[in-house]
């Protein structure tokens, strides 16, 4: 299990998130042209171990508590790697961070990553096991997927905006965590979902 190092990241992980959010075709954001950007509030999540122990894995759920509405949650997969990942869109690095501990991170958007998207696609078969997402060797029970064995090769779809919602009864490949909102009021929803053929 993946060991967490109490220690800082410059920059931090929500501000990396912050300057590279409004850029994703899937930001909601604020009304009209006059968008100050996000104000983001780390609101759940949780990890998975990279088999080879290089990538760190972590599924992120953010809230920008400066939509236009109400708060918008959006989930951000993440990978952390000790050097820059090869054959990847320029647009798949969200950014690099220094990390107190581990040096240089470069942390990628985790839908590009091939070990984030693999080790997603093994929780989803029953093979991955979630993981707190800030306590070291803590399996987090809160994180529930729905109906097991999934093709090797099937395809995955992460819901990058969520919404609070139970999956139907007998529905399955469903990948369901909880966050939190501003208020204080703790909802559930869909984070992945195996896509039909």
């Amino acid at each position: 299990m993946a060991a967490i190092h109490r220690t800082t990241m410059t920059p931090t992980k929500l501000e990396l998130i912050t300057g590279w959010l409004p850029k994703q075709s899937w930001y909601v954001g604020a009304a009209g042209t006059s968008d100050p950007g996000p104000d983001l509030v780390k609101a759940g999540g949780f990890r998975l171990d990279d088999p080879d122990g290089e990538v760190g894995i972590e599924f992120m759920v953010v809230v920008d508590v400066a939509a236009a509405q109400e708060p918008v949650a959006y989930l951000v997969p993440l990978g952390y790697r000790g050097a820059a990942l090869e054959g990847v869109s320029d647009e798949a690095l969200i950014g690099a961070s220094e990390h107190g501990v581990l040096g240089t991170r470069w942390v990628y958007d985790g839908a590009h990553d091939p070990v984030v998207l693999a080790q997603l696609s093994a929780l989803l078969r029953g093979e991955a096991t979630p993981q707190h997402q800030s306590l070291s060797d803590t399996l987090d029970p809160t994180v529930t997927v729905y109906g097991t064995g999934v093709d090797q090769g099937a395809d995955v779809r992460i819901n990058r905006v969520l919404r609070a919602s139970e999956p139907e009864q007998g529905a399955s490949g469903r990948l369901v965590a909880g966050w939190t909102r501003p208020d204080g009021t703790a909802v559930r929803g869909e984070l992945a979902v195996v896509a039909p053929r």
